[in-house]
């Protein structure tokens, strides 16, 4: 009992001290209710980033490398199948099948929901004394929640402005904290970043609270536009072609064999959209050079405003992105890491380790679960995540739960009830399924009647081999099966008992 009072009048003594400092105390971030950032990058490959081996030798991105170096990363996260379910499981801590009343409407990327079935958990931190503050993409809802979720909002509402849902990186219309709309001429990563760094030294908000801050970049969907001083960067890198970017594709599924969106120029080389290949590899890595630009201005103005230790600091993306591999151009949705396996790196000194690298896989609905434990706060709902803050504290500590990724195409909540056998049952020509990982595999359940999918990423990383057909591997596939029936069970999904049972055949050779 001594101790606990110790321990609670340092605290005191602390936040005391802090609150003498006036503003340049930059408000009431303690380690036990931290500020929080979380700078959420969009279609941002892991392959991109040069702290991951999957990297092309050519890559560097030293401040993002140095953002791991300084806290822990996670080598693969699976946070979304594109980018509106992504960020609602973001917003809500639960699976798509977890989340009512939000839906597709009207022209795309329209869409609604009902914030009274569909409550967002920012608006939990503002109850609980937290500034909450949003800027960049929104698509999720044309309601963007000012007022309700959010304190501070400078936000290009996709949804709203169906017109200019291409307008990843200029003429995007922002509309300012729910009143004024205008429409924004400069790039939007460099912007997007002065707005943040602007918030964190403490302008538009109150010095006596800490901050939440959702920092959503539009880099690096397409049409990967990168800043015009980037433009000329990466001339004549070299790319490899994947092994699979044409079919056939043995071992695969039915809907994997109808994936050609390359075709082949005289010299047999894959072109797409009139691009080579390393055209478009090269486009899409120019724009993450200013996505890292950005990543060393926030780390520096934290550090020069004394809030880096008391922030806690999240990288991640809503998914991957596949250019190339089994067939995909510029495609996430399909449930291979090359498609949807995003970045995630934490980073707090002095609670979290520096340096290491976890190898167990998070989702996004655990990243929800271990913000609330930062901030010291309970769940307001049935969330679908677990806290990481074991693997944050050790990386390498026991972790028994494999990581689950559903994707349902456009369908939430109880639309997911049953599992469509048409057309709407597939999204870009890839199916509803479930993914499972866990360290070593990863087992892929199509929710339509076609060949289930097994792989060993740590023998066959590229996912050519499907050894879901094979008798030698037939322990391994009932044991991730039936991690998938428990953990759709504890999370209750709506279709656990209308999924079609798997074919009892051999995948073909």
């Amino acid at each position: 009992m001594a101790n606990h009072k110790s321990m609670r009048r340092r605290e005191w003594l602390g936040m005391a001290a802090a609150l003498a400092q006036g503003p340049l105390a930059h408000g009431a971030a303690t380690p036990q209710r931290p500020n929080i950032l979380i700078i959420y990058t969009d279609d941002h490959s892991h392959r991109t980033l040069s702290c991951y081996k999957e990297a092309y030798p050519w890559v560097r991105t030293p401040a993002i490398d140095r953002l791991a170096a300084q806290g822990v990363r996670f080598t693969a996260a699976y946070n979304g199948a594109w980018c509106m379910p992504a960020r609602a499981i973001l917003l809500t801590g639960r699976h798509t099948f977890g989340i009512e009343s939000m839906r597709m409407e009207g022209d795309y990327p329209g869409s609604t929901y009902d914030p009274q079935k569909c409550p967002f958990w920012p608006k939990v931190f503002r109850q609980n004394g937290y500034f909450t503050a949003h800027i960049g993409k929104w698509h999720t809802g044309s309601d963007t929640g000012f007022g309700r979720d959010w304190d501070f909002q400078l936000v290009w509402n996709r949804p709203k402005f169906p017109e200019t849902n291409q307008n990843y990186y200029f003429d995007q219309p922002i509309t300012y904290h729910g009143g004024k709309t205008e429409v924004l001429k400069r790039y939007t990563t460099d912007q997007y970043t002065d707005w943040a760094v602007d918030l964190i030294r403490g302008k538009d908000r109150p010095r006596d609270k800490p901050w939440f801050l959702w920092l959503c970049y539009g880099a690096v969907h397409s049409p990967y536009q990168p800043a015009p001083r980037h433009q000329n960067e990466l001339a004549g890198v070299d790319i490899d072609t994947p092994k699979d970017i044409f079919g056939p594709r043995p071992g695969k599924p039915d809907w994997a064999q109808k994936i050609n969106e390359w075709e082949k120029d005289a010299q047999g080389r894959p072109v797409g959209g009139k691009k080579s290949l390393a055209e478009w590899v090269r486009l899409y890595h120019q724009g993450v050079i200013a996505l890292d630009e950005a990543v060393q201005r926030l780390m520096e103005v934290l550090d020069e405003t004394g809030q880096r230790e008391n922030t806690l600091v999240l990288f991640t993306s809503d998914q991957g992105l596949a250019f190339g591999q089994h067939g995909f151009r510029g495609n996430k949705v399909a449930p291979y890491d090359a498609n949807i396996r995003s970045p995630l790196i934490f980073s707090m000194p002095g609670r979290i380790p520096q340096g290491k690298v976890c190898e167990t896989p998070a989702t996004g609905p655990d990243l929800v679960s271990t913000i609330f434990r930062f901030a010291g706060m309970r769940e307001p709902w049935e969330m679908h995540g677990r806290d990481l803050s074991p693997l944050l504290n050790d990386p390498n500590a026991p972790w028994p739960y494999p990581a689950m990724m559903v994707s349902t195409a456009h369908s939430f909540g109880s639309d997911t009830r049953v599992t469509p056998s048409s057309e709407e049952a597939y999204q870009r020509g890839v199916p509803w399924y479930v993914l499972m990982r866990d360290k070593r595999y990863k087992y892929i359940r199509p929710l339509v009647s076609d060949l289930e999918e097994l792989y060993d990423l740590q023998l066959d990383p590229e996912e050519l081999d499907n050894l879901a057909g094979k008798p030698e591997h037939r322990k391994v596939l009932e044991r991730m099966r039936a991690a998938m029936i428990a953990e759709l069970r504890r999370t209750k999904a709506p279709f656990l008992n209308t999924m079609p049972p798997p074919p009892e055949r051999t995948a073909p050779a």
